[in-house]
């Protein structure tokens, strides 16, 4: 392991060095780390020395990143932070050489855990390791402190209670409450990346239930807070209202990736706007509306266009999969082979089951996905539109009608020849079908 190789090779050079943060929570919880981190005494300029080819990602921080052998491993000199003034960055650092000052620094006791990788041996000065057994989030010294030093911090508190299933400690808890609104300003790109991690990282549901419960929600994500209250026809939506209906949804994703747990997020983000009571309460429009506000939200938090073209998807089409047995053969294979449809899918399963509680379409999809091979789903062409230039015809808007139509008339099994596809192109360019 290169950290533990980086330790011995610091220690060799008469510097203290340790594993050090959330490689450590995670290795005393028996999880599997997803990278590793070293502190240490050697300052910047000897780190440099020691580990040639380091790239040096805040020397004003002491951080350097050492590649070796396809890994790469963040090595920080012990330090002490001071004046923060911006809600993330401190205006000064001063190096040390006791692992004492760098914990007090930290954000959260267990992420302030020192271990040698040699012995195991852990160095606790805060209470980290009782907080682990103990399944708490609790922010170091003071809280108002801590959370006014990084604002991120006060979402990072509820994504690991989140994740790791604990209760934040009741101090911490009220300083996130007080201190809600400085989430505002925080980068999108910051909000963006915790808010995809408390989604896919597991506990999703008790994430954004603890979001809504402090007042984040609130500032982050008012759309999603919207859902609340927004009661639904009860022969449909037995388990009560949009956000009660998402929630449960949450809680049935299993390491989904982030477009999915997105559109499950988002899929009935039109209703509260939509909201009206006919015969039935009824939602018209809500998937157009949701698609409206999943764009504007998802551009705000700086999503890539691939993940919110994939959201836009998934709200688009979910309402799609209880017409599927009505399809004709053409329209239902289309169908089958949007990109990412077992997302597609998987959405729908969990709308059925934490609604309904019916699974009849999924059920006739998943039969439909076994009888068709690849091959009827996306069969060859018959023609193109060089053969329709070849016979003639001026490239324009009704090419792609032609064509179309002559996809249909393959993919239902009506036509299966270049001829016959032909004459129906022709057809259709004259106006005759």
């Amino acid at each position: 392991m290169l950290a533990q190789s980086l330790v011995r090779r610091l220690r060799a050079a008469g510097h203290v060095a340790y594993l050090v943060g959330g490689c450590v929570r995670d290795l005393l919880l028996g999880r599997c780390p997803k990278d590793f981190d070293v502190a240490t005494s050697a300052q910047p300029r000897e780190l440099l020395s020691l580990f040639p080819g380091s790239g040096e990602v805040g020397a004003h921080f002491g951080v350097v990143l050492v590649h070796e052998a396809g890994a790469t491993v963040e090595v920080a000199t012990f330090r002490s932070d001071l004046n923060y003034q911006d809600g993330r960055h401190p205006e000064n650092v001063e190096f040390e050489t006791d692992p004492r000052k760098d914990a007090q620094r930290r954000d959260f006791t267990f992420n302030a855990l020192f271990m040698d990788p040699e012995t195991g041996r852990v160095l606790d000065f805060v209470g980290g390791h009782a907080d682990l057994k103990s399944g708490i989030v609790r922010a170091i010294g003071d809280p108002e402190q801590r959370f006014r030093e990084d604002h991120l911090r006060l979402v990072r508190a509820v994504r690991f209670a989140a994740r790791l299933g604990f209760t934040i400690e009741p101090r911490t808890y009220e300083a996130i409450r007080q201190l809600a609104p400085l989430i505002q300003t925080v980068s999108a790109e910051r909000v963006r990346d915790e808010i995809a991690r408390i989604l896919t990282e597991g506990g999703a549901r008790r994430g954004f239930e603890m979001l809504g419960a402090t007042g984040l929600l609130h500032q982050i994500l008012p759309e999603i807070e919207a859902l609340k209250g927004v009661q639904q026809p009860p022969e449909y939506h037995p388990e009560g209202d949009v956000w009660t209906h998402t929630m449960m949804m949450l809680e049935g994703l299993r390491e989904p990736s982030l477009s999915l747990a997105l559109g499950v997020l988002l899929h009935d983000a039109g209703k509260p706007a939509t909201f009206r009571i006919a015969e039935r309460i009824r939602f018209d429009g809500h998937v157009e509306k949701g698609i409206e506000i999943a764009h504007a939200l998802l551009t705000r938090l700086r999503f890539s266009n691939q993940t919110i073209e994939a959201v836009e998807a998934l709200i688009e089409n979910h309402m799609k999969f209880m017409h599927v047995s009505q399809m004709r053969d053409s329209k239902l294979k289309r169908f089958l082979r949007m990109p990412g449809f077992e997302d597609h899918m998987a959405l729908h399963r969990l709308d059925c089951l934490s609604s309904h509680g019916g699974l009849d379409s999924y059920n006739f999809v998943r039969e439909k996905q076994r009888e068709l091979p690849p091959e009827d789903l996306r069969p060859k062409p018959l023609i193109t539109g060089r053969d329709l230039i070849a016979a003639g015809h001026r490239p324009g808007p009704a090419f792609g009608v032609a064509l179309t139509t002559v996809e249909d008339a393959q993919l239902e099994g009506r036509i299966s020849t270049r001829e016959e596809a032909l004459g129906l192109a022709e057809q259709s360019l004259n106006g005759n079908c």
